[in-house]
């Protein structure tokens, strides 16, 4: 069974800087991609970005796509979420989920296990 559990999340000022963390258990951390995702109160969850398997491909969504950075790090089974530049409309629970495979995809559906996601909060 793989469990995934995020940290990292909090209040922070618009401008500012958060890095969300999810460690992941199981022995073959390195053969998925990993995503993460975010849903604010009253909104359906959205995707936000995701990472190959070797850590090589990498997309976001076009709503992040300069202000975030997806990383991993394979020999710690650890991905990571740079946000900068925080927007109130980033306000949201951010979840990190294992691909069913190694690509990137950004629909929920390819995703099987899901973590329990972290708080991030924006103040204008």
């Amino acid at each position: 069974q793989v469990q995934l559990v995020e940290s990292g999340g909090g209040l922070v000022q618009a401008g500012g800087s958060l890095r969300l963390s999810c460690a992941a258990s199981g022995r073959t951390f390195s053969s998925y991609a990993m995503g993460w995702f975010r849903q604010a109160p009253g909104k359906a969850r959205e995707f936000v970005a995701t990472i190959s398997a070797s850590g090589g491909s990498l997309y976001y969504a076009d709503s992040v796509k300069g202000r975030f950075t997806i990383s991993r790090d394979n020999a710690k089974n650890t991905v990571y979420l740079q946000v900068n530049s925080l927007k109130p409309d980033d306000t949201a629970v951010y979840y990190c989920a294992r691909s069913n495979n190694g690509w990137l995809s950004a629909r929920m559906t390819e995703y099987a296990y899901w973590g329990q996601g972290t708080q991030v909060t924006v103040s204008s």
